[in-house]
Order: C-alpha cells, then structure tokens, then sequence
C-alpha cells in the first residue's frame, strides 16, 4: 500500500525593502533551500541570485487598483504545493507580518495541517527612515512610533485625529494614492501644518527618490515624481532631513549663480 504523501513545509520569507544585501542570513539559507517560490509583487528581481538551479519561482504579485492575483488564489497555491510534498517559500517584501498578510495565509494554510515558519524581514518604513538619514524613534522628538496603512480593510480611513494626537512618529504604509487626504484629514484633526515631512520610494533599492517638506506641502511629493511603491513619515523626527535638503538647495542656487 503506497504511504501518504508527507506535507512539505512553509516558510514565509520576508526579504526586506529592496536591497539584496538587506536579506537576512536565515533567509537567504532558505531561499537556497527550497524549490518552490511564491513571489510578491514588490519583491525585486535580485533576490533571485539567491535560488538554486531548477527553483521553480512563479510570480502572484498582488497591488491595489491593479489586475492581480487574488488572496484566496495565492493561498490554495501555496497549499497545493505543499500537499504535493513541497517545501514553500512564499516570498514577501519588507516583514511578512508588517502589512503582508503573513498571519491571514499562516492561519489558512495551519488550518490545512501545513507547518508554517516565518523569516521575519527589514520593513521599508525602516529603511525609509535609513534613506532620510533620521531615526524614527529620536528621543528628543517623540517617544514613540507608529506605523499605519492609509486605508482600513474595508475600504476606509484609519482615526487621523487619534494619530495626530499620539505624539509619535507617524510612518504610514500605502498612502500615495490618498495623499492630498491624508494631508488634509490630519490638519483637520489638528496637527501642525509645519511638521516635518518625509517620501521615500523605492527604500534601498536602486530607483530610490526621496522628498522633504511637510506637512502643509505634503502633496508636492507627488509633483516631484514619487508615487507607489512609497513610504511617507511625520513627525518632528524628520526635521533633520529637511534643514539639510534645504541648505543643500541653497548651496545647489548660490554655485548657480
């Protein structure tokens, strides 16, 4: 009588903001390891030197506004593989439990008796605050951080006035597309037009761009040129990084002239 199929396992492998050499030890060991991935969109392209030979990697990238694959998609294939006998990297971007839907596809597939490990990775609002040369939690500017979606699952807005009266740090995942919004929802809510302001695109990776302003000038970052993939930050903690854009355009017009 042939023996049950054993299960292969899932690793849920957080590979940073972009940068390849951000990639954990842990993670580039099992990345080499396995021969199934699973990829996120925003996943770059390098982090494929770390497949081996004949790794089967197939792309489920999934973006708001965009035609993609669906959550429920991404799941039931991670499954299949892995009742095939497969051991899963399901490849994410940034942290696999920061905004990546890494418990949701932990419970599913735990629920389907699959063993699930997470590889936990450098978030991109880190690495934004790395590309602003700021720490975000600066004690003598807040004493805190708190890191936010622009939109709710259903649709709708987080409590900007319970964020604008926190006192921390504000880095707000996902909020180029409602950038005017959240501009004006947090004045409303009472926060200071002249609090410091940050964009960042594309955190460590090549095509990286970022703004300064605040909060007043938020939507100028948009007339710059950034747009998603991007990281926006609050808070006096990025004031630095905007005294020192604002003297290098000072110098930048004084050789001009």
């Amino acid at each position: 009588m042939k023996r049950p199929l054993k299960p292969g396992k899932v690793w849920l492998v957080g590979v940073g903001p972009g940068d390849p050499e951000l990639v954990t030890v842990k993670a580039a060991r099992v990345l080499g390891e396995v021969r199934v991935w699973l990829v996120d969109d925003l996943v770059a392209a390098d982090m494929r030197r770390y497949a081996s030979p004949g790794t089967q990697i197939v792309t489920v990238g999934k973006r708001g506004g965009r035609c993609s694959v669906s959550q429920a998609s991404i799941c039931e294939q991670t499954l299949a593989h892995a009742l095939a006998g497969r051991d899963v990297a399901r490849v994410k971007g940034g942290d696999p439990l920061l905004f990546g839907r890494g418990a949701e596809e932990a419970e599913f597939l735990c629920a389907h008796g699959i063993a699930v490990e997470v590889v936990n990775g450098i978030s991109s609002g880190m690495a934004a605050a790395q590309a602003l040369g700021i720490a975000l939690t600066h004690r003598a500017h807040c004493h805190g951080v708190t890191f936010v979606t622009a939109h709710t699952s259903d649709g709708g807005a987080p409590d900007w006035r319970a964020l604008a009266a926190c006192g921390t740090t504000l880095v707000i995942y996902m909020g180029m597309g409602r950038l005017h919004g959240i501009r004006d929802a947090l004045l409303a809510a009472g926060m200071r037009p002249d609090t410091p302001a940050g964009v960042v695109m594309h955190a460590s990776g090549p095509d990286e761009r970022c703004w300064t302003g605040t909060l007043a000038t938020l939507a100028k970052a948009l007339a710059a040129g950034l747009a998603s993939p991007a990281v926006v930050v609050l808070g006096g903690v990025v004031g630095p990084a905007v005294a020192a854009d604002l003297a290098t355009d000072l110098l930048a017009r004084m050789s001009a002239a």
